[in-house]
Parts: C-alpha cells; sequence; structure tokens
C-alpha cells in the first residue's frame, strides 16, 4: 500500500464510483468523511467489524479507478504519472490502515471472521494494482528518464528517488512477467495470504485459550508485582477463586515465571507451551502451514529467477545478498556461543557450591532462573529490585523527556478524545516552529500499552495516518499530519503496572519506530516514515533504546511508585555492573532465529518428506546450539517468517541494525553529551527524517562520515 489522497479527475468511471461509494457512506462509518473527527481521526465510537468487508470492497474499486486514471492519462509529466500515483487511493489507505491496526490490537472473533475473508481478497487488489494496463508501461518511462532529468535539475533527488522505488517495487511485484506468469504469481501472493493469516490467528488462538491456573503458594520466588499481575490475569479471565492466579502465555506474565519461580515443575509446564504455541492442538498445526509457505516462496522466487526465496527477498536491502548476512550472522554466533557456554558454566559452577543437582541435567526451563540466581549472587543485582522505580508511567515520562531534550517534542494528553479501547491514551504532539516560541501539531500519537484478549503478543508500531505533503489541491492540512500508534503488551497491574528493565527497553523500541513516523519529512508518503528497506528500519527504534540505560535519564525518572524517591545510585551502579551479564544467552537465542530464517530459506527444494522440525533440530545441532537455550521463536509460531513475508529471510536485519544504532549512538558519546544538540539534530535530519529520499547506506555514512564499524555493537554487547 504505497498511497494516500486520490488524484482528482473527471472520467465518467470516476464519477460511477464516487456516486456508489456515496451510498455505502450512509450506513457505513468508514466511507464517510471523517472531516467530523478530531483531527480527522477514524470514526471509533462508530466502527463494527461487520463494516470493514463493503468498505474494503468500495476503497479498492476507488482505488482502481485512480491508477487507471493514471494509466490512461494523455500527460506524461513528473506530476501526471508519479505524484499522481503517489497520491492515488487516498480511500483505500485510509480504511485499510484501520483493518490492519483492528486485526492486531482489537482482533475479536467478529474480526478474525473478516480478515479470514479479506486476506485472499486484499492479497489480489494489491495484485492487480501492478497489472493495470498500460500503467507500468508510464512507470517504466518515468523511470528510463530519472537520470537525465536529475542531471538538468529538471527533477530534484527525491523525485528521482520516488521514480526509482516504484519502478522497482513493480518489478518484484511480477510487472515483467508474461502473463500466464503473472497469474501464477497473483494465486501465489493470494494463497499466502490465507495461509499466513491461518497461520497468525492460531498462534493467537493457543494465546488465547492456555493457561496455567496456580495458586500463590505456587508463586514462590516471584517478586509482588509479578504476582499482583497473575491475580489480574485470573481475574480478566472470569476465575473468581479467592487465590486463583493465571499464568497465560503473554511475554510480559510467562517470561517474568520462568524468570523467578522456585517451582521447577511449573517452569516447565509454562516454558513448554510457550515455547509450543501454534501447536498446542491438532487442529491448530502451524508447522504444516510453515512448510506450505516456504514451497510457495520457492516457487514465487523461481518465477523471479532466483535460485531461493533469500536470494529474492535480501536483493532489495543493504545486505544485498544471502551471503553478505551470513558473514555478519556467523561472525557473532561464534562470539556468541562462547559468551553463553561461559555463563552456563557459571551457574553449574553456583548449583555445585550451593550442592544442588538438576534432575535430568540443565534445561531450557532453567537458564532464566538461575541466570537470575546467579546475577543476585555476583552483581548483587536483582531485576525486582529495579521493577519499583519503572512504574509504566515513569517509562513513559522519560521516553517523553528525551524525546523533548533530542528533537523538541512535547506531548499533550487528550483524555476528551475518544479511542478504540479505554486502554488506549491519544496525544497531541507537538514542537516549537522555527524561530518562534509558539508550537504547532505535528503528529497524533496513541499508546497501546496492554496486553489483553484478541490482542496480538508482542509490541509493533503503525500508523492511521503517514506523513506526507503531496496533497491534492484543497485539501486539509490535517491530512499531512501523521497518526502514530505503539502497542505494547505490559501485564496490567491492580495498582501501578511495574515494567522489567527489558519492557522499559521495549516501550523505547516501539517509541523510536514512533519517531521515524512523527519525525518524517518527506513529499511523497511513498517514501515517507518507515518506508525504509528493512535491514534499515530498526534503527531509529534500536537506537532510542540507548538513552534508557543512561544514568541521567534514570535519576530524574526513575522514582519508586509509592514514595517518589528517585532510584538509589547504588542500585543504578549495580545495574551498570551486570549490563552484559547473559548477553550470550540473548544474543544466541537471537541469532539461532536469524541463522534458522536465512537457512531455511536457502533451500533449493522441499520435497514431500520434509520436516521442519526435524530441519529445525538438525540444523541447531549443526550450529553447535549451546546446550539450555532454544530459539527465541520457534518455528510454529514464528510469526516474523510466516503470519507475513515481511521478515521472512530479514529477521537478520535486527542484527544489521545494531551494528548501525551503536555506531550512531557512540556518536552522541564522543561529544560527552548524550543530548549534544548538533548531534541530535543532524541525526533527525537523516536517521528520522529522511525516511525512503536518500538510500539508506547514503544516510548513514552522511551522518557518520564513514561506513559502519561493527567494533561498538560487539563491545556493547560483551563479545570482545
Amino acid at each position: 500500500m504505497t498511497t494516500a489522497l486520490s488524484v482528482s479527475t473527471s472520467t465518467t468511471a470516476d464519477d460511477d464510483v464516487s456516486a456508489a461509494i456515496s451510498t455505502k457512506a450512509e450506513q457505513n462509518p468508514l466511507l464517510r468523511s471523517w472531516s467530523d473527527e478530531p483531527y480527522h481521526l477514524p470514526p471509533f465510537k462508530s466502527i463494527e467489524p461487520s463494516h470493514f468487508q463493503p468498505a474494503l470492497q468500495a476503497a479498492m474499486e476507488a482505488h482502481i479507478s485512480d491508477l487507471e486514471a493514471i494509466a490512461s492519462s494523455t500527460s506524461n509529466d513528473f506530476d501526471s504519472i508519479l505524484g499522481a500515483y503517489d497520491r492515488a487511493g487516498s480511500l483505500y489507505s485510509k480504511v485499510a490502515s484501520v483493518y490492519g491496526n483492528y486485526i492486531s490490537s482489537l482482533n475479536t472473533p467478529d474480526m478474525q471472521k473478516v480478515q479470514t475473508t479479506m486476506a485472499p481478497i486484499l492479497s489480489r487488489h494489491r495484485s492487480k494494482c501492478y497489472d493495470i494496463p498500460g500503467l507500468f508501461e508510464k512507470i517504466a518511462q518515468m523511470h528510463e528518464m530519472k537520470d537525465d532529468m536529475l542531471e538538468k535539475g529538471d527533477w530534484n533527488g527525491e523525485q528521482a528517488r520516488l521514480a526509482e522505488r516504484v519502478y522497482i517495487g513493480f518489478v518484484r511485484m511480477g510487472a515483467k512477467l508474461d502473463k500466464e506468469s503473472k497469474k501464477e504469481y497473483a494465486d501465489i501472493q493470494a494463497e499466502l495470504a490465507t495461509l499466513q493469516t491461518n497461520f497468525m490467528q492460531n498462534v493467537l488462538k493457543d494465546e488465547e485459550v492456555w493457561e496455567m491456573i496456580i495458586t500463590s503458594d505456587d508463586m514462590e520466588g516471584c517478586p509482588p508485582d509479578l504476582v499482583s499481575a497473575a491475580r489480574q490475569a485470573a481475574i480478566d479471565r472470569g476465575h473468581d477463586g479467592p487465590d486463583d492466579h493465571v499464568v497465560t502465555l503473554g511475554r510480559s506474565l510467562v517470561e517474568p515465571f520462568i524468570t523467578y519461580s522456585s517451582r521447577r515443575d511449573l517452569r516447565k509446564k509454562a516454558f513448554e507451551a510457550w515455547t509450543s504455541r501454534g501447536e498446542l492442538a491438532e487442529e491448530r498445526a502451524n508447522l504444516a502451514i510453515a512448510t506450505k509457505i516456504l514451497r510457495l516462496r520457492k516457487r514465487q522466487a523461481a518465477l523471479m529467477k532466483k535460485e531461493t526465496f533469500a536470494e529474492y527477498q535480501t536483493e532489495d536491502t543493504m545486505a544485498q545478498s544471502p551471503e553478505n548476512v551470513m558473514k555478519l550472522l556467523t561472525d557473532v554466533w561464534a562470539r556468541a556461543k562462547d559468551a553463553a557456554d561461559r555463563e552456563r558454566e557459571m551457574m553449574e559452577e553456583f548449583l555445585k557450591e550451593k550442592g544442588e543437582e538438576l534432575d535430568g541435567g540443565f534445561q531450557p526451563w532453567d537458564w532464566r532462573y538461575y541466570a537470575e540466581q546467579v546475577r543476585q549472587a555476583k552483581y548483587d543485582f536483582d531485576q525486582s529490585e529495579l521493577k519499583p522505580y519503572l512504574s509504566l508511567d515513569s517509562v513513559t515520562s522519560a521516553m517523553f523527556d528525551v524525546s523533548n531534550k533530542l528533537y523538541g517534542l512535547k506531548y499533550v494528553k487528550r483524555d476528551d478524545v475518544e479511542t478504540y479501547h479505554p486502554d488506549v491514551n491519544l496525544y497531541e504532539v507537538r514542537k516549537n516552529k522555527v524561530n518562534s516560541d509558539e508550537d504547532e501539531l505535528v503528529a497524533l500519537f496513541l499508546h497501546d500499552n496492554y496486553a489483553r484478549q484478541h490482542k496480538s503478543s508482542g509490541a509493533w508500531m503503525s500508523e492511521y495516518r503517514s506523513q506526507k505533503k503531496n496533497l491534492v489541491q484543497g485539501a486539509d492540512p490535517i491530512e499531512a499530519i501523521p497518526i502514530v500508534s505503539n502497542n505494547n503488551n505490559f501485564a496490567k497491574g491492580s495498582g501501578s503496572t511495574l515494567l522489567s528493565f527489558d519492557d522499559g527497553t521495549t516501550l523505547f523500541h516501539e517509541a523510536g519506530h514512533g519517531h521515524h513516523g512523527m519525525l518524517s519529512d518527506a513529499t511523497f508518503r511513498t517514501l515517507a516514515s518507515t518506508s525504509v528497506l528493512r535491514d534499515f528500519v530498526e534503527l531509529p527504534s534500536q537506537l532510542m533504546e540507548h538513552w534508557l540505560s543512561e544514568p541521567i535519564v534514570l535519576k530524574e525518572h526513575a522514582k519508586h511508585y509509592e514514595t517518589g524517591e528517585p532510584v538509589p545510585d547504588d542500585l543504578l551502579r549495580r545495574l551498570k555492573a551486570a549490563k552484559v551479564f547473559n548477553e550470550g544467552f540473548a544474543t544466541v537465542e537471537y541469532t539461532a532465529c536469524a541463522l534458522f530464517d536465512m537457512a531455511v530459506h536457502s533451500l533449493s527444494d522441499y520435497d514431500d518428506d520434509f520436516d521442519l522440525a526435524k530441519f529445525e533440530k538438525e540444523y541447531l545441532q549443526e550450529q553447535g546450539m549451546p546446550q539450555g537455550i532454544v530459539m527465541r521463536h520457534r518455528p510454529a509460531h514464528f510469526a516474523h517468517l510466516f503470519a507475513s513475508s515481511g521478515y521472512a529471510a530479514g529477521y537478520y536485519v535486527y542484527q544489521w541494525a545494531q551494528v548501525l544504532d551503536n555506531d550512531v549512538y557512540a556518536a552522541f558519546e564522543e561529544t560527552g553529551n548524550v543530548f549534544d544538540p548538533e548531534t541530535a539534530e543532524r541525526c533527525r535530519k537523516y536517521i528520522y527524517s529522511s525516511g525512503n529520499t536518500v538510500a539508506p547506506q547514503e544516510l548513514f555514512k552522511t551522518f557518520r562520515g564513514r561506513e559502519p564499524e561493527i567494533s561498538f555493537f560487539l563491545k556493547n554487547r560483551g563479545l570482545v
């Protein structure tokens, strides 16, 4: 979806489409004008699941009409073709953005039915958008002339970049294929859409139905806030026993439980269920679905004359090839394995000193628990000791303050504006005008922080409206203002919600993505915000994480949720001392996923006997997977790979971006001031605001003055 406001035309077909939409809009809030809503927000209070299918159908018709008008245009200048293409499909963009957010954040059974129906239909629409007769010829003509127009000064760099990126998009969607191959490619995309939807819904169902009902006595070793969250989960799920507590498969509940619970039997039960999502019931057999997806992707790559899907997928990235990806991953893997082995030896020595012996040896459900024991013994640091100073309110305040000090953004909460759920907070994001004390609205920010039923697990950033300047004449200027949403899955406490340091890092990570959207300063929506190459997109998010570790930030904002006392200096000292402990485990857990992803998408064939679980086991054995660790995301619930194609053969991008973000943050550290105004302004301009208007390699080099160096990443991970 690379479109925004529709181009103005006067064709009869357009008039017919507009008339049909006007008739349907009388009954459908998604099709009515949103101009009466604050900031032209979606009409949340009026939206029902039944509205989406007819609204999407009408929006798709209007989108195709816009594209057909471009294809038949007698004018062949930039604005008539590429400018109009960027503006095309305004209604589709609006409706599809709401739909996308609902199926992630409010995916009730009724919404899941809509999603199942619409997945192949939306895929067919996307394919059709690239197969409008005469449209690719217009795009190809623009692409062919871009260098000459740039050299003559008739186009600027952003216009030439738009010509390049739109052309690449068409080619990668099969525009150069023959008619028969185009049909097959579209069929593959539609089948993939259905399978990927089924995969995600199966994971969501497992997370929804599985629970471990226990008592407070069963939570021995768990900190009070975790006990409180488990009690709240029991209440939310309708368990009315006076001492009922529930551990769910939400990461914010199950991971702390297996970290602190002294009950090894319950840790095992919770861990095995958590790592078996997507295969907890025979009717939700995600491994079979994933295998079908792999076969379809292999055929998709073959149609594009590529040997493997990994080759096809990495072609349009900073890495450019699977070989370049593997060069990074294997370098880090060897270092991470050594670090993880040292960490396990420390834990085994700890057990020996205590005279404990584990039945069956050291197992994956033991690692987090004993790592925490060693952390406390060796560094005198207990993660739960920090949590009372990291309430959700405190960490949010810290993020807002960092945002203000770096980029001048101010957040004004709007409790009077209704959103799609009572837990969601809406903020105006404002910034002072240039050379003025007056501020102006630059974005809207929705913060959806709590885990709940029918909400996808994990954390993500999304948009209801992207930043852009390429508006149709007469459009309300508010349509240029981005509406950005951050979604987390923190376990809601019965009182204050307390976060682990990892939870706080997640909040800052998603805020980094949010800033990529809120600070965007592109002319064309197609190039704005997070519409960048996949291995650059995690740079802005991971970069933002660094500021949470800064003592100056924690001293100002990490205050006890009951007393208001600032976090003690001694606790911060111990936090810093323990910073890289267990990083070997964390790096192995992630890198194993990235290696598996690249390996499974680099296979030349998936024969009838192909067994994905067997491949996982044998591949990790070949790589020397350290004892006691499993992949962070096992195949049956690896949503990055099998719930969509965006991160397939692309899970490496987090580590690729870690090389970049550690290097960029070093630029701040080198000034002696992590809020250095000049560095912050360059960071805003080249990392957060440019979107895809310039190639990412050039943006980094312009900011840093050189190619990226891996040394900063390795040092900060404790891998040197």
